[in-house]
């Protein structure tokens, strides 16, 4: 296929300007629609460009006696030991063929501006696919403590379960960086209990929860779980891309217009990604032994208290 000027295709020269406006407009949206976007880390060093990034995860600093470090000469040096590599290895592309007539109608700007909205909508779905595809493989399932089946109990152990940790790099992790994603059912379930009960912050005729104990909650119809709890940053998904182009294609009278984009995902904080594949199912509700009727003799032939079979008081 033979390259051809953008400008050439319309009289008043505006193609190229539409095309990058209509790509930065493709682009403010994915990073505005995108649930990943929102949580994904994006604190890393090195050039995208290069193939890939790295993110920095520092061990916690110790509490060392007064003296310690005038005695040894020199300080604690810093251990990365959390350092994670991001390789920018997944190529995806959108290529439309517009037909010349078309192209004649609407001009290739007028085409893209119809187009923007799907493009965009369609590289949020590849992207949080991905995002919340590494999460559940690289995250740890949890197990939900005995009788625990009320959707806000099982949604609070969720988040103990990442406000609890400690180990070389975590000491404790504080609500305000937790948040929660939760598939429609189960944010569906969260929703309703909270509608049942006084929260005086929460607008019950809003689609939103916000925040439930302290937590950021998200509706998300890109995860295979039924909860995810995490971080914000306990992933990276790097991202390049690259501008619309229109490109005519040969021995036909038609144009194709592409959008081609590149990124990586992988956990940076995977002991911070906790998941549960399934909602428990709630346990059945006992209920009280029927008393018999006046007259009646008790299940099991039990002789009625103050007499016996024989009719004798």
């Amino acid at each position: 296929m033979a390259r051809t000027d953008a400008l050439s295709i319309t009289t008043n020269g505006t193609t190229a300007d539409s095309l990058e406006e209509s790509y930065g407009k493709v682009i403010d949206a994915i990073q505005k629609g995108a649930l990943s976007e929102k949580l994904k880390n994006t604190d890393y060093s090195g050039d995208p460009t290069t193939g890939s990034v790295e993110i920095n995860r520092f061990k916690n600093a110790q509490s060392n006696d007064y003296g310690t470090a005038r005695a040894a000469g020199q300080g604690s040096a810093l251990v990365n030991s959390g350092k994670v590599t991001v390789n920018i290895d997944t190529d995806k592309e959108i290529v439309e063929e517009i037909e010349g007539k078309d192209v004649k109608l609407f001009g290739v700007e007028g085409i893209i501006a119809k187009r923007r909205g799907n493009h965009s909508l369609r590289a949020i779905a590849t992207l949080d696919n991905a995002y919340f595809a590494t999460l559940e493989s690289e995250g740890s399932a949890v197990t939900l403590p005995e009788g625990v089946t009320d959707i806000e109990d099982v949604v609070e152990t969720m988040i103990q379960a990442i406000e609890t940790t400690q180990n070389d790099w975590v000491d404790g992790v504080d609500r305000s960086m937790i948040a929660l994603t939760l598939k429609p059912n189960a944010y569906g379930k969260l929703r309703n209990y909270i509608d049942k009960v006084s929260v005086p912050t929460v607008d019950s005729g809003v689609e939103e929860i916000e925040m439930f104990h302290g937590v950021r909650v998200f509706s998300n119809v890109r995860q295979t779980k039924a909860i995810i709890a995490t971080i914000f940053g306990s992933a990276g998904q790097p991202a390049m891309f690259n501008q619309y182009e229109d490109e005519k294609i040969n021995l036909s009278n038609a144009h194709a217009v592409e959008l081609f984009y590149s990124y990586g995902s992988k956990a940076v904080t995977p002991d911070l990604i906790k998941t549960l594949a399934e909602l428990p199912t709630p346990q059945a509700t006992e209920t009280a032994s029927e008393t018999p009727a006046s007259g009646e003799t008790p299940t099991g032939g039990e002789t009625p208290t103050g007499g016996d079979t024989n009719g004798q008081s």
